[in-house]
């Protein structure tokens, strides 16, 4: 059967929902540092690790994907697997090493080949709605975070730790080996090779991709700085009476609706930038929307309702717009360097993300554990970030097209 959501909408959330849930990472790093005997901050390296491959992979091997995706989403199938059950056996090890060569280096691998693979398939099928298509190319990337946040609490629960990455590297297996099988461009699209005109020098030279990388690496790093310290900071929310406000199964179901959030802004956000005569407009809404969240929060009454209420909200828009950073991203580059190179091109756009990976979780970790200062101190570090992006978006990043090819 030959239609678009057969060939390339399925086969993009079946992969970018296994990958996907290396966001799930704050429910089980405090885990994985009491096993192995190491503190958080060493452990987070992993996370720091992973994401950093995830863009220089996806920046290496764009020109792989323009070839073939479906050898590129086998060759992700094969990395996340094996990086998944490399990790676990690390666990059981107790070596931080171990985990730190196969949740960040093997793992990463697979996350930056697997998360280019649907994204240009997406917007081929979907060419006269690029940004619903690439919203739901990524779409399963939040989804992962919601859908299996619950079921690794369980398995930690029930099985153990280093058992939950086994059992889930087989079921992901499963997940990612159908799309492989599914996953295929449109008949009618013919794939040229990249030519000796494509040039990266030129491509980073360019004043528009120069604030675009910027932009996105900004709000990724912003971004990261919460996603990955939500547990930690709705754990340590307290009453006047020292109580916890929220019980282990209130943080859970938290962090799996922000998960939706995130789903959903990857959705909506892009899929409104197709009504837009610029897509830049969204990341400009982005990042207001973001800035204003986090500045209530700081300025919210300490040890209150409306304190807690503005968290828990700030942590679903940024969530939001975290997400929507990533599906507007391919069709923005789309309209400002044509179709032909894209998976390159947005590779090399995802080498912010690799740099975020260093410092945006490495962020809110050294000011909260290595300044011992409060996660307030976070949220005024990434209200600057947020205000810079906006700068970026509005005077620097211009609707002026160049074809790279």
């Amino acid at each position: 059967m030959e239609n678009k959501w057969l060939r390339a909408a399925l086969p993009a959330l079946l992969i970018h929902g296994s990958i996907g849930t290396v966001y799930a990472w704050s429910v089980f790093k405090q885990a994985v540092a009491d096993q192995i005997g190491a503190s958080v901050p060493e452990v987070e390296w992993a996370f720091s690790i992973a994401i950093l491959f995830l863009g220089l992979s996806a920046a290496a091997l764009g020109h792989f994907v323009e070839r073939n995706i479906k050898k590129s989403a086998l060759l992700s199938t094969a990395f996340f697997v094996v990086g998944m059950i490399g990790t676990g056996i690390s666990i059981q090890q107790k070596s931080l090493i171990g985990i730190y060569i196969f949740y960040g280096v093997v793992m990463g691998i697979g996350l930056g080949i697997g998360y280019l693979t649907p994204v240009k398939n997406l917007m081929l099928w979907f060419s006269d709605n690029k940004g619903l298509g690439t919203g739901l190319a990524v779409a399963g990337f939040g989804l992962a975070k919601m859908v299996f946040s619950p079921i690794m609490m369980a398995l930690q629960t029930h099985v153990g730790l280093w058992q939950m990455f086994v059992i889930l590297a087989i079921v992901f297996a499963v997940m990612m080996l159908i799309a492989v099988m599914l996953i295929r461009k449109p008949l009618d699209w013919h794939e040229q090779p990249l030519t000796r005109r494509f040039n990266p020098l030129a491509l980073i030279k360019n004043t528009n991709f120069i604030g675009i990388w910027l932009m996105f690496y900004l709000n990724i790093t912003a971004g990261l700085a919460i996603i990955s310290q939500e547990k930690d900071i709705l754990t340590g929310l307290t009453q006047t009476n020292g109580t916890m406000v929220f019980s282990v199964t209130a943080i859970a179901t938290i962090m799996s609706i922000d998960a939706f959030f995130n789903a959903a802004g990857r959705i909506g956000f892009a899929t409104f930038s197709d009504r837009l005569k610029d897509r830049n407009t969204v990341y400009q809404m982005i990042f207001l929307m973001c800035l204003v969240m986090v500045l209530l929060t700081y300025f919210s009454p300490q040890s209150s309702t409306t304190k807690i209420i503005v968290i828990v909200a700030t942590f679903f828009l940024i969530n939001a717009g975290y997400g929507g950073g990533f599906s507007a991203l391919p069709p923005l580059l789309a309209d400002r360097f044509g179709m032909k190179a894209i998976s390159k091109i947005h590779g090399m756009a995802l080498t912010a993300w690799a740099v975020a990976g260093l410092s945006g979780n490495q962020l809110a970790s050294f000011i909260v554990h290595g300044l011992g200062m409060s996660y307030q101190v976070v949220f005024v570090a990434i209200a600057v970030l947020y205000a810079i992006a906006f700068l970026i978006s509005r005077f620097i990043v211009k609707p002026t097209r160049t074809i790279i090819e």
